[in-house]
């Protein structure tokens, strides 16, 4: 592995933009249900492809997996060929929430091995020109591979650690963190979870600098020992493992299934309230 990544300036990707080893991936997508793939096509940074968050990064949802699962190894491997993206081919994922969504590919690629970064301050901070055709580039070979167990918790395994030091990070907002929203199966949180809003990570767009991502983990706790991230359906929570990475902190595991799945559970339990 080089020294690529885990975020990459607007001035770098216009310097390296065209190389055959490197694919842009716009990973826009909205909660609220607007169309990612037409915002794609109304202007997108030259030569990126769009990655569907429901189809290309997660399997169908499901109560047992929630809202956004991992796809299948094969499933994904198909969908990155049909990108560009191949075995050696080094990607840099942007969205228009500071990488709050493009964490998630970052995250995907990142726990298989591949070089993969995301666009510090996402298409904002593209001051070139746009293009609005599609982009369909020439498959690539991408070896279907388990996801590492070392980088993901389940449902049943953070059940089971709820006893333990295991600090457990919320990265939905304060305010769902605490009571919940109108997406999530039931307010509340996983017991003795910390709130680390996703957006916390953030300033004026951009991702805080590696010390102050440091100071801000040390004050949730977060800067040692086991951590594992979690958020409504395991893609925002993406964005504080890659903002650990960014700090020199040791890498947490996803939950993936987040609040979705453990929510839906009315045998787990839950914590309501800020915790204060």
């Amino acid at each position: 592995m080089s020294d690529f990544g885990p975020v990459v300036s607007a001035e770098w990707l216009a310097d390296h933009l065209g190389e055959v080893d490197l694919a842009v991936v716009d990973c826009r997508w909205y909660l609220d249900g607007r169309s990612g793939q037409r915002v794609y096509e109304s202007g997108h940074i030259p030569s990126a492809v769009w990655a569907d968050i429901d189809a290309d990064l997660a399997a169908p949802a499901s109560l047992e997996g929630g809202r956004h699962p991992l796809p299948d190894p094969v499933d994904f491997a198909s969908a990155m060929s049909r990108l560009g993206i191949g075995e050696t081919t080094r990607v840099v994922a942007y969205d228009d929430v500071g990488g709050v969504i493009a964490g998630r590919l970052w995250w995907m690629l990142d726990a298989l091995g591949h070089e993969v970064a995301i666009l510090d301050g996402g298409i904002a901070a593209w001051d070139g020109p746009l293009a609005t055709a599609p982009v369909e580039p020439a498959p690539a070979p991408f070896a279907a591979t388990p996801w590492p167990a070392d980088r993901i918790m389940t449902k049943a395994q953070l059940a089971d650690a709820l006893g333990s030091d295991l600090t457990i990070l919320d990265a939905r907002s304060a305010d769902r963190f605490a009571h919940g929203g109108p997406i999530d199966p039931r307010p509340g949180h996983v017991p003795r979870a910390r709130s680390a809003p996703a957006t916390d990570n953030l300033a004026a767009g951009r991702l805080r600098p590696p010390e102050e991502l440091a100071a801000h983990y040390e004050d949730i706790g977060a800067h040692s020992g086991d951590v594992v991230a979690y958020c409504g359906s395991g893609v925002s929570a993406c964005i504080d493992l890659l903002a650990m990475r960014r700090a020199g902190l040791d890498d947490g595991k996803l939950f993936v299934g987040s609040w979705s799945a453990w929510g839906a559970d009315e045998s787990l339990p839950r914590e309501v309230g800020d915790g204060s």
